[in-house]
């Protein structure tokens, strides 16, 4: 896996567009919406809307896939 983060498309209610991360974070983050039997569009839709203005989308998925992998 490459330590660098690499350019992944997404469609988010109709809009290409695309996010910068690593391979581990990528890997992670279709695992959960597989897990959750959702596609990686929809749930980066859903990251996106709760995301707020001031964290970028591949930020927010980031945090997003670290909340959901920390055990408390």
């Amino acid at each position: 896996m490459s330590a660098r983060p690499k350019k992944h498309s997404l469609t988010l209610r109709g809009h290409r567009t695309s996010v910068s991360l690593e391979d581990e974070f990528w890997l992670a983050f279709t695992r959960i919406a597989e897990a959750r039997g959702m596609a990686r569009n929809e749930l980066a839709a859903e990251i996106d809307e709760a995301r707020g203005a001031e964290r970028g989308l591949a930020s927010a998925i980031r945090v997003f896939v670290l909340r959901e992998l920390t055990i408390d």
